[in-house]
């Protein structure tokens, strides 16, 4: 995600500088040239603000969809452990049973 702003980021500027020197090296009259670069720097404004919303809405759709996943393997995980706790109490109370018939016996042959 970082790569991808650094990159957006590098590709707006250089478009902001190469529209700005265009604009400079055109040969027009000094207040022409200072509103084209007033309305290219709001255009590049508007722009880089634009990009900025969308990488935001990116990121937090990014950030949601993995809290998501993490949630449902979670929950997942929590049910798997029940299944095997009831597995787990199920064989004791086997084995408890096992044992409380052995002592019963051991009981009756003393």
């Amino acid at each position: 995600m970082n790569d991808n702003g650094n990159t957006l980021l590098g590709v707006l500027a250089g478009t902001a500088i190469g529209a700005a020197l265009g604009i400079l090296f055109a040969p027009d009259k000094g207040s022409v040239t200072r509103k084209r670069i007033a309305e290219q720097a709001e255009a590049t404004r508007d722009s880089i603000a634009e990009s900025t919303m969308d990488l935001r809405d990116k990121a937090a759709s990014t950030v949601a969809s993995k809290r998501e996943t993490l949630d449902h393997q979670l929950e997942n995980i929590v049910s798997d452990v029940s299944h095997k706790t009831e597995d787990v109490i199920t064989t004791l109370e086997k084995k408890l049973a096992d044992l409380k018939t052995k002592n019963k016996k051991l009981q009756k042959t003393s």
